[in-house]
């Protein structure tokens, strides 16, 4: 059940990047080691509820990071989140890595390491409880929990999916 994401423009937003990871790799070539770099990076604006990622590669590490950036930009989903955090618990799932989001009370924070953490924080959830299962991999890690945070649904959706009106939910 993949939607279809209307583009969103980066324009108009107050986006924040944050880097994940950045990856040194070497070819092995007649003349020795050629060496770059390659940078996942996420970025989001808190308060429109966006998120996106992005990877770039590069012999510097400046200019990877540019263009993972550039990336993110064309890749950005809105995220339907409550006031302080996610309506329900869900798990999502990449390859062979799994993020399980559950809502957590106000003031709790961000429970979350690393790649979960940065792609919360960005589309600014202050409060919710995550679980990273199976391969800790940073780039499927990203990915599983946007397909996560995409999967939640608000209470107009859940609504009409079950042909009821709102206030019963």
């Amino acid at each position: 059940m993949r939607a279809i994401v209307k583009r969103i423009d980066p324009a108009s937003l107050n986006l924040k990047e944050q880097v994940v990871a950045i990856n040194r790799v070497t070819k092995v070539v007649k003349g020795g080691k050629n060496l770059s770099f390659s940078a996942l990076i996420v970025i989001g604006d808190p308060a429109a509820k966006v998120v996106g990622y992005g990877v770039g590669k590069a012999k510097e590490v400046p200019s990877a990071i540019r263009k993972g950036i550039e990336a993110a930009k064309k890749n950005l989903r809105r995220v339907h989140v409550l006031e302080t955090t996610i309506a329900h618990q869900v798990l999502g799932k990449f390859s062979s890595s799994q993020v399980l989001l559950k809502p957590a009370p106000q003031g709790t924070g961000v429970i979350a390491g690393g790649a979960v953490r940065a792609v919360i924080t960005a589309c600014g959830v202050p409060n919710v409880l995550t679980k990273s299962i199976g391969r800790r991999n940073p780039h499927n890690v990203v990915k599983a929990t946007i397909v996560a945070l995409e999967s939640l649904r608000d209470r107009a959706a859940v609504a009409e999916l079950r042909g009821i009106a709102v206030e019963k939910l």
